[in-house]
């Protein structure tokens, strides 16, 4: 099976306690350890896509990895806005458990699906986004995400097996805005991409009812831990399952 969880915000060697940000935090990573047991199995794959951790350096993420790669399944991770501690890739994947693989403008193949995906940025529309400041980011962004994707295809076109596997994509910023397709929506939507999960939102003004939705053929899930109830969730893989 493949599931998903984001914005972990894990701080086990940092002085950065989540409560601060309302009682339901309150001791939120045995919470996540607790539910993440209960359903994920070792034969399972966990994507999680940003704010893993509040460490400012590589060194100081390393008891917030650890705790990650001591749990049930493989985990593919990408960088949120949150992750200062992420270096070059070479040196994040050098630093990772055994069962725990990063994605930086590229893809993994898994047993289920094929996963690819970027950090992306505000899109217009978007509370907050400013052309001036947040345009050229943005494009940034969609650059890489495109690399990603490429990436992607090219497995899914080289073997038997990856032919077979449908297209997840991983993001920390929403690709949609109170429904409506970004740039980012249209190029997965081009793509015949299944899912993308995304995290980044917190506040429940954000949680309107378009955050998990399905447009133009991709389901979109919003997986921030507070809003899964601190639970993976399970990712649909349309007509393999």
């Amino acid at each position: 099976m493949l599931w998903a969880i984001s914005d972990l915000h894990l701080s086990f060697s940092s002085d950065k306690p989540m409560d601060i940000f309302g009682p339901h935090w309150v001791d939120h990573h045995s919470r996540i350890e607790r539910a993440w047991r209960e359903s994920v199995s070792d034969t399972d794959t966990v994507l999680i896509p940003g704010d893993i951790s509040w460490a400012m350096k590589l060194d100081e993420a390393e008891q917030d990895l650890h705790w990650l790669g001591a749990l049930p399944g493989q985990k593919i991770i990408m960088k949120g806005n949150h992750d200062y501690w992420w270096d070059s890739v070479t040196r994040v994947r050098s630093s990772l458990p055994q069962s725990v693989k990063a994605i930086q403008n590229d893809a993994l193949e898994t047993p289920g699906a094929i996963v690819f995906g970027s950090r992306g940025w505000l899109s217009p529309g978007s509370p907050g986004f400013d052309e001036e400041s947040d345009r050229r980011v943005y494009d940034r962004e969609l650059g890489r995400l495109e690399l990603s994707l490429s990436s992607a295809m090219k497995m899914k076109m080289s073997s038997t097996s990856g032919s077979t596997r449908p297209l997840i994509a991983m993001m920390h910023y929403p690709p949609v805005v109170e429904g409506r397709p970004t740039e980012f929506a249209r190029l997965l939507s081009d793509a015949r991409v299944s899912a993308c999960v995304y995290g980044h939102l917190h506040l429940q003004g954000e949680w309107s009812e378009g955050l998990d939705c399905e447009i133009d053929g991709v389901r979109y899930l919003l997986v921030s831990c507070d809003y899964t109830g601190f639970a993976p969730v399970r990712v649909p893989l349309g007509d393999t399952e």
